[in-house]
């Protein structure tokens, strides 16, 4: 390696040839020079924005929405325009997309030309156009990826405009409602506006001699689009796009698609068929027809009354729920289980129907023999008794039997306790107590089961959720270690010492009248730490020999003794005791017990 003085220059000699290393190292260096140039140049094209025309079209570029409807393949879309003085149109979405991703300048034309910023926007063209970015999101990446095996909905989309699904005419509807909108249909363009008031379409019906009658639309019923939504209908008539009301979609446009359907343009009917008309149809389209220079008295006749329906209740020799019904109509009263019954006056249809429909969901069977409902289920004559009857007090006129009223939910109490000790025995008194203590057993088993309800005996039922009273007595026995049949008799005895276990379960019987008497009251007020450290004192001549916990544990055996409770006192602390000091500690102890 030589240095060449007069230059500063460093040669590389190497594979017989001599290279400058200054060159080599500019090789080396590069790609850092290419990043370095990469993000100089992006600096540079953010202050070559002309900052003037950025200021000049804040909030000021905004965007016309065009809706077109293909009558034929039922599509429809919706393509866009951009600008301020002169709107242009938005041929590629997806190039739009990016420019605003990446906040590009761009220009569209000699009139428009901005930076794609968000705040280049007026206010009333944001949401249309988060709606459009939202949708050329999904072009884009389907057009991305539409030569490749995996295809977004499998095929590419238009890049022109946006195909609008039943979902996306809904929320096109909200963004445009109240404004007035170019829509193309059939090759023709003109501006309609986007409301949210139903049209006034309705129904005429009209006498057409003294037997016959019509019933016309008052509209072209051909002439109008309707166009289905995920959430609403839409109606396409004279300039205007109506989104319908669940009522409007149920009645009058559920008629207009009637017709349309069964390419009618009127409906004759004769004088005979009133009745149907009144009855059937009326209360389904509700004021969807309304009558032309028809007098009320001509069609009084054919028009039903007001429908009471009453429902009587009882339980049969089975005790299973049985409901008679009744309908009337003014004087006129009888069974609609009676499929032999020929009436000749006019009867509200549907709502005899709904009636009927209200037994079926309830889970009552048809009692073909003696035409009347039947509910032969405990679940569901319990459901019925605990929920379902006030739907029925509030829908008909209940009535039931006295026999009905005796077999209800009952909530099992206990209208007062005795508690005594008494002969070193701890007495139970529980003859106060609302139940059946015969059937103490298998109401108890179906509590262990997590049910509802028992059934007793006498067809009544018994809660059982959430109910204190039969939780105490699931507590009782199980802690005290009972048989259920021991609770038969009026009284039962226990133990002592299950005094404090007891007291414990009487602390959660609220509004339970508990008469103690003075023994018990001694023991389960005498057991607290405060008068077992201050009366139980350990002998002066073992205070010096036990420790502290031992102290404690002479103190507990001490007052176990007291109340003639048997005890044991285990020693687990771990201290590696031999056994010549427990056996030690345990003489003490019983020395001085």
């Amino acid at each position: 390696m030589l240095v060449n003085d007069k230059n500063s220059e460093i040669l590389c000699k190497g594979a017989g040839e001599d290279r400058p290393i200054e060159e080599k190292t500019k090789n080396h260096y590069r790609n850092f020079k290419q990043i370095v140039n990469t993000f100089y140049n992006e600096e540079i094209e953010e202050i070559n924005y002309d900052e003037e025309i950025i200021l000049k079209n804040k909030g000021t570029i905004k965007l016309e929405p065009k809706v077109i409807y293909d009558k034929f393949s039922g599509d429809m879309k919706v393509e866009f325009k951009i600008g301020s003085k002169k709107m242009y149109k938005i041929k590629d979405l997806s190039e739009f997309y990016t420019r605003m991703l990446e906040n590009q300048f761009y220009k569209y034309g000699q009139n428009l030309e901005f930076v794609h910023t968000r705040e280049a926007f007026e206010e009333d063209s944001k949401p249309l156009l988060d709606f459009i970015l939202r949708y050329a999101e999904i072009i884009k990446y389907a057009n991305s990826n539409s030569n490749s095996n995996y295809r977004y909905y499998g095929k590419a989309l238009s890049d022109t405009n946006i195909i609008l699904g039943n979902s996306g005419i809904d929320e096109l509807f909200d963004l445009l409602k109240g404004k007035q909108v170019l829509f193309q249909k059939d090759y023709n363009t003109e501006e309609i506006e986007f409301t949210d008031v139903s049209p006034k379409i309705e129904f005429k019906l009209k006498k057409v001699n003294e037997e016959q009658y019509t019933i016309v639309p008052n509209i072209e019923i051909f002439n109008v689009t309707i166009l289905k939504g995920k959430k609403y209908k839409y109606l396409l008539e004279q300039k205007k796009m109506y989104r319908c009301t669940k009522e409007f979609e149920n009645t009058n446009l559920k008629l207009l698609e009637l017709f349309r359907q069964n390419y009618m343009t009127e409906v004759l009917l004769g004088k005979e068929e009133l009745t149907q008309l009144f009855s059937i149809i009326m209360p389904k389209v509700k004021n969807a027809i309304v009558m032309e220079d028809i007098e009320e008295e001509e069609i009084a006749p054919y028009r039903p009354k007001e429908l009471e329906i009453k429902v009587f209740l009882d339980f049969d020799e089975n005790d299973f729920l049985v409901a008679e019904v009744k309908f009337i109509y003014e004087q006129n009263e009888f069974n609609p289980l009676d499929e032999k019954l020929k009436l000749d006056f006019p009867r509200n249809m549907i709502q005899e129907t709904k009636a009927l429909n209200v037994f079926r969901k309830t889970g009552f069977m048809f009692d073909k023999q003696n035409l009347r409902f039947i509910l032969p289920d405990n679940d569901k004559i319990y459901e019925f008794l605990a929920e379902d009857i006030n739907y029925y007090m509030q829908k008909f006129d209940v009535l039931a039997t006295e026999k009905f009223k005796l077999k209800q939910i009952r909530q099992p109490k206990i209208g007062s306790l005795g508690v005594k000790v008494e002969n070193n025995l701890l007495e139970l008194d529980l003859k106060n107590i609302d139940i059946d203590i015969k059937e103490l057993e298998e109401i108890m088993s179906k509590y262990t089961l997590k049910k509802k309800y028992h059934r007793l005996k006498d067809g009544s039922f018994l809660d059982l959720e959430g109910n204190k009273e039969i939780e105490f007595l699931d507590k009782l026995v199980t802690g005290m270690g009972m048989d259920y049949k021991e609770l038969e008799s009026d009284a039962i005895q226990l133990p002592v010492h299950r005094s404090l276990y007891l007291n414990q379960l009487l602390k959660g019987m609220k509004g339970v009248q508990v008469v103690k008497n003075q023994e018990y009251r001694e023991i389960v007020n005498g057991l607290d730490k405060e008068q077992l450290e201050t009366e139980m004192k350990v002998p002066e001549n073992l205070e010096s020999i036990l420790r502290y916990y031992q102290k404690t544990g002479f103190q507990w055996l001490k007052i176990l003794d007291n109340y003639r409770f048997g005890g044991i006192l285990a020693d687990d602390m771990g201290l590696r005791k031999n056994n010549s000091d427990v056996i030690y500690y345990c003489r003490l102890c019983a020395k001085y017990l």
